[in-house]
């Protein structure tokens, strides 16, 4: 999933963006409202951690500008200004949810969990035959044997199994999955896919993800 982190402090920036990434997410990062506005603009984000209080345009000018616009992307207001006043006046701008700085980190994180689920209308566990996903707690189970993969293998997964039968270009998978400063390989879509297939697709299972050809991949049982 990829979220765009807006923050004017540079190290707390720096800090909720390490521990997203850490945490599977591809993020973008800014420290400006303009600049929010055009990343905005221009990628498909599924959640949005805003702060308030932002040189040029602030937090909430930018999300009375993405409401208007029909933009429900799930964002997560972050301020130091803890007045009722204020979270009202937050979540009446169009917020999903409102953290007060300072804040622990593990309560970021789970708000953006529940956040991001809501998103996606999705239950908790995603499940295609007997294979399972639990996006919480990042573990994956295959006919009940627990799979360990990388934060980026695991990020890929999730996206098909939020999209099944859906195919999935090369180009959209990236852009999902990876953050703009990436500068990786034109073929790095095609080297996760091979590790996954060779986690999911053991001797005797049947194939879970399927290429379809000059298009991309797609995840289905097949019958």
């Amino acid at each position: 999933m990829r979220i765009l982190v807006v923050e004017d402090e540079p190290e707390l920036n720096k800090l909720i963006s390490k521990i997203l990434t850490d945490e599977g997410y591809a993020v973008d990062s800014c420290l400006d409202g303009c600049e929010a506005v055009d990343y905005i603009e221009s990628a498909d984000y599924d959640g949005i951690v805003l702060d308030i209080m932002l040189p040029s345009i602030d937090g909430l000018e930018i999300l009375h500008r993405m409401r208007g616009a029909g933009d429900n992307t799930p964002v997560l207001l972050l301020t130091a200004r803890d007045s009722i006043e204020d979270r009202v006046n937050g979540l009446d701008t169009g917020a999903d949810d409102y953290l007060v700085k300072p804040f622990a980190y593990e309560e970021l994180l789970a708000r953006l969990r529940v956040l991001l689920r809501g998103k996606n209308g999705s239950p908790n566990l995603l499940v295609l035959g007997d294979l399972k996903l639990d996006p919480a707690s990042h573990r994956v189970f295959l006919a009940e044997e627990e799979l360990f993969l990388s934060g980026r293998e695991f990020a890929i997964l999730e996206y098909f199994m939020r999209n099944p039968g859906v195919v999935l270009s090369r180009p959209r998978i990236e852009e999902h999955i990876w953050s703009y400063d990436y500068d990786g390989g034109s073929n790095v879509v095609d080297v996760y896919i091979r590790k996954l297939r060779n986690l999911l697709h053991r001797e005797g299972r049947p194939q879970l993800i399927h290429t379809v050809r000059n298009v991309g991949y797609v995840m289905r049982l097949e019958k």
